[in-house]
């Protein structure tokens, strides 16, 4: 018999044994001044012996697997019988009522503890079918426990790579205004020389004595998108003289009122298929402008 085994069959042998002993000196007690004690006692040994009888062929048939409803019903009306005879002489006791009363129980705590055990034993677990679920369990709580972890080191560098990526763009964004900013300014700087009139006297001053008679034009770069220029080969297009490039120039410059700037004749000119230099179609246009 196994340690766990006897956790459950100890109580219950102990407290049918107790049973079994009052009910005896009960019947001897309660029928020895009806009638000889001996045959009390062989009456008292009866209802102690038929329950003693069954209780044994209930556990032969719970070895075997087997249960016996009317086996089982036999023994639950011998411990039933066990506790009348307590309870009815605790009534008619004189002496001590209340004590015969509060052990008037045991015979049926007795077959209330057998069926416990037998419970136990129709559900009792092999010592490897016990360490198989042991295994199982704690199987299923280190996944359940690895699970976690990778969650939480998952969410942990997703929340990292996003702070980087948040911190890189506010640089980004950053960079990208203090360059807008500087090129602003130097936009600004730029139109404002443009625009003045010390450039065109500076220009002059410096040109005069190249050029006479023509007033230099400071031509700045747009800022903006600009209109990709087809490609062309010296060959596509014989170069042209000045007078030709000159009545060319002044062509397409006219060709739109209010007349063209240098940027947008220089556009269509090389779009139409022209063939010069910047320094030539620059000349040709002051010259035209002049």
């Amino acid at each position: 018999m196994s340690a766990r085994t006897t956790k459950t069959v100890l109580p219950a042998v102990a407290m049918t044994a107790v049973s079994m002993v009052l009910t005896l000196a009960v019947v001897v007690m309660w029928l020895g001044t009806a009638m000889p004690w001996p045959v009390a006692l062989v009456v008292g040994l009866g209802i102690d012996g038929g329950w003693l009888a069954t209780l044994a062929y209930e556990r032969r048939l719970a070895a075997q697997g087997d249960h016996s409803h009317a086996v089982t019903g036999v023994g639950w009306s011998f411990g039933l019988i066990a506790a009348g005879v307590l309870i009815a002489h605790a009534l008619t006791a004189e002496e001590s009522a209340g004590a015969w009363l509060a052990v008037a129980w045991l015979p049926i705590a007795a077959k209330a503890l057998w069926l416990v055990h037998g419970l136990w034993e129709r559900t009792a677990l092999t010592p490897n079918a016990l360490g198989a679920i042991r295994g199982i369990q704690q199987e299923a709580r280190d996944e359940a426990a690895v699970a976690r972890a990778r969650l939480r080191a998952e969410a942990t560098t997703e929340e990292t790579r996003l702070t980087a990526v948040t911190q890189a763009g506010a640089r980004v964004a950053r960079v990208q205004a203090k360059t807008a900013q500087t090129l602003s300014r130097a936009w600004s700087t730029l139109e404002t020389a443009r625009d003045g009139e010390d450039t065109g006297r500076a220009l002059t001053s410096v040109t005069n004595r190249v050029t006479p008679d023509v007033t230099p034009r400071w031509q700045l770069p747009v800022w903006g998108p600009t209109e990709p220029v087809s490609a062309f080969t010296l060959d596509a297009a014989p170069a042209l003289t000045d007078e030709a490039l000159d009545t060319l120039v002044d062509e397409i410059r006219h060709s739109e009122t209010p007349a063209l700037s240098y940027r947008e004749m220089a556009t269509r000119f090389r779009a139409a298929g022209h063939s010069a230099s910047e320094v030539r179609l620059r000349a040709a246009w002051k010259r035209v402008v002049a």
